[in-house]
């Protein structure tokens, strides 16, 4: 998988939209009960209680997005011995969840690091040319529609799962679709890891490609060992979101700017002006 750092597509005008989302995980992160300790690698099973009830309340949860049935018995976050040693306890839900607002709500959560500043890398490189061409206010419904799509997309291919659903990553993906119909010949600066991380410049037809054709693999369980702990079918779900919804805005996207320098190994021929 190459890892994108930048691309030569400078936007017009301050992407505020993206940086306020990105700004609003990392915050949600941060103050996210039980996290402190995972992050750190030395988890207590009371910060394990703590955060499994976090998320039992605020991630979106297939079964209940597609029956609406909410469980009789939830974690409450304490922890007690029983008959087979230490356990976090559960009891009635001491709340109503909305299924509808728990997919919002679980747009903006993270179960570790890595998930958060990957989703996040690729939101800061894509997200702000996508609010460029659409605008802050069309950019964020947009954003939130993908998100929609993504969850309730993936909850109908598992609607028996009672697994939390969490992460921007839905989301994001319809960011990458959207980009790939509005930009595909802008070059990006990837890493490959090949022996070393070699960088090269790419155009984003391939880079956003290659993305996609992963995750349909992982998807169908090639290639991965964790393919049933991350929703590979929101991501799908979510690329194609959006670029059905920028397909109407790529006439009159103005292109990226020429690539100069060096290209796959070679330097670019300048276009002839007539």
């Amino acid at each position: 998988m190459v890892i994108p750092v930048h691309d030569v597509n400078p936007a017009r005008r301050t992407p505020w939209v993206t940086y306020a989302l990105i700004a609003a995980n990392v915050v949600v992160f941060l103050f996210t009960p039980g996290l402190a300790g995972s992050v750190a690698g030395d988890s207590s099973l009371a910060q394990l209680c703590q955060l499994q009830a976090f998320l039992d309340r605020y991630a979106a949860v297939p079964q209940e997005l597609i029956h609406h049935q909410l469980p009789s018995l939830v974690p409450t976050g304490g922890i007690a011995v029983g008959p087979e040693g230490p356990g976090c306890v559960v009891g009635p839900p001491g709340y109503d969840k909305s299924p509808e607002l728990s997919v919002l709500t679980a747009m903006f959560l993270h179960g570790s690091w890595l998930h958060l500043l990957g989703n996040m890398l690729f939101l800061l490189i894509f997200g702000n040319n996508v609010e460029d061409r659409m605008g802050h206010v069309r950019f964020t419904l947009f954003y939130a529609v993908c998100g929609y799509a993504a969850s309730y997309g993936f909850a109908l291919l598992n609607a028996g799962s009672a697994e939390p659903l969490i992460g921007a990553s839905g989301a994001i993906a319809g960011v990458l679709g959207a980009y790939l119909v509005l930009y595909p010949k802008a070059r990006v600066w990837v890493l490959v890891p090949f022996l070393i991380f070699l960088p090269l410049r790419l155009p984003a037809w391939l880079v956003l490609g290659l993305w996609f054709v992963l995750q349909a693999l992982y998807s169908s369980g090639e290639g991965v060992s964790d393919a049933g702990t991350v929703a590979y079918a929101a991501h799908i779900v979510g690329f194609l979101a959006g670029m059905l919804l920028a397909w109407p805005l790529k006439p009159g996207t103005p292109p990226p700017p020429e690539p100069r320098g060096l290209l796959f190994g070679r330097r670019a021929r300048p276009r002839q002006t007539w």
